[in-house]
């Protein structure tokens, strides 16, 4: 098989992949009204497992570096997805709180493994359209998920049949891996994909720098916002807005569906503006239309607002990611990509629960604190950009 037949196939398995690391995302939320009671087990167990399970995929992501620089991306990313796989298939056949807890070790893990390593890998051997899109099919898994989830629950399988389903859609796919392992070295690294985002040099940064911790803060400065909007957004638009319980679900998926179709779309026009450019452009239509979204006005003037956040956010993720092979030497990308996926878990965790206490007083406060992060990220953003 030609290098460039062999990069087109691989690039596919990847996409599965990412769907495949988005189908537990949500999942939880979904089963969990069900799986409590059946188990005997307290509700708020849910937020236990949820820190235990971001803390190992955080743990992971920070150890990434040295574990693909050791063993390499290919049987990384297979032994991380049979984790996952694992998981899935233990939390079928769950009976008790510590079975719950056992599962969540090898999804944690296993999970920030395939984000960092597939993260890195296309950021070294693929263009910024293709990193798009990679996060693009994060975003179906995670909406695929849920949906498989309650499919399940809707029938007699129950919420052990969802885990089932998605444990063998995750095997699958570790079989996949298993037969291309000789295909990850094939495909040949380049660090920029057009002359507009070609450094004159060869970036000699080390992970260690200043600059390679900023990158990971941003991360968890982004996560922070975008989880943290997510969260509340739908609370706020019906204690503040005056909308429906039903018709504030709708408007919260679509939040998630413009970040999702919005980097489909960037992945089309990319080639055209750089990273840096769509990064930047796609951070400040975030925080207008937040300050919209504060601003107030009618439940659809909010949902309006609500939706072009997630548009601004597309971008960002995805180009922040594909940027650290043009930012940092090429031995110090995986480490800096691997902190930047544990920084982002950290932030998925630490910021919605600071949100939650917030809301405790006055939900409509959430938003404050998500324009906050999202200037400092700004802010930030134009500083790593400036030293690289």
């Amino acid at each position: 098989m030609s290098r460039e037949r062999a990069a087109g196939f691989l690039l596919v398995i990847i996409y599965l992949g990412f769907i495949s690391l988005g189908l537990p995302d949500g999942t939880l939320g979904v089963a969990w009204p069900a799986v409590y009671p059946e188990l005997r087990l307290p509700v708020g167990l849910a937020g236990v497992l949820m820190l235990v399970g971001t803390l190992l995929t955080a743990t992971a992501g920070f150890s990434s570096g040295w574990v693909v620089a050791r063993f390499r991306t290919g049987p990384v990313l297979l032994v991380s997805c049979l984790l996952t796989a694992s998981a899935m298939l233990l939390l079928s056949r769950t009976q008790s709180a510590w079975m719950l807890f056992a599962a969540v070790v090898p999804l944690g893990l296993g999970a920030g493994a395939v984000d960092a390593g597939l993260n890195g890998y296309v950021a070294r051997h693929y263009s910024g359209r293709h990193m798009n899109w990679l996060h693009a099919c994060w975003g179906i898994g995670a909406t695929t998920g849920p949906l498989l989830m309650g499919r399940a629950l809707a029938t007699a399988h129950g919420w052990r049949g969802g885990y089932l389903w998605i444990g063998l859609i995750q095997l699958g796919l570790t079989v996949l891996f298993f037969a291309t392992l000789r295909l990850w070295e094939k495909v040949p690294a380049h660090a920029a994909t057009g002359a507009n985002e070609t450094s004159a040099t060869a970036p000699t940064r080390a992970a260690n720098s200043p600059e390679g911790w900023l990158s990971a803060a941003i991360f968890m400065l982004y996560t922070g916002a975008e989880i943290s909007i997510g969260l509340w957004a739908g609370t706020i638009l019906v204690a503040e807005r005056g909308l429906t319980p039903e018709r504030a679900a709708l408007w919260a998926a679509g939040y998630y569906g413009a970040i999702t179709t919005g980097r489909v779309a960037v992945g089309f026009i990319h080639g055209r503006w750089t990273n840096r450019t769509l990064v930047r452009a796609g951070a400040l239509l975030a925080l207008v239309s937040a300050l919209g979204f504060a601003w107030g006005g009618s439940g659809a003037l909010a949902a309006t607002a609500l939706a072009l956040i997630g548009l601004g956010f597309a971008p960002v993720y995805p180009g922040l990611m594909h940027e650290v092979p043009r930012r940092f030497a090429p031995g110090a990308v995986q480490t800096v990509i691997g902190r930047q996926s544990g920084a982002g878990a950290l932030g998925a965790a630490v910021f919605p629960a600071v949100a939650g206490a917030i809301a405790q007083q006055s939900v409509g406060r959430v938003i404050v604190l998500a324009i906050g992060l999202i200037v400092v990220l700004g802010l930030a953003i134009a500083w790593l950009d400036r030293r690289t």
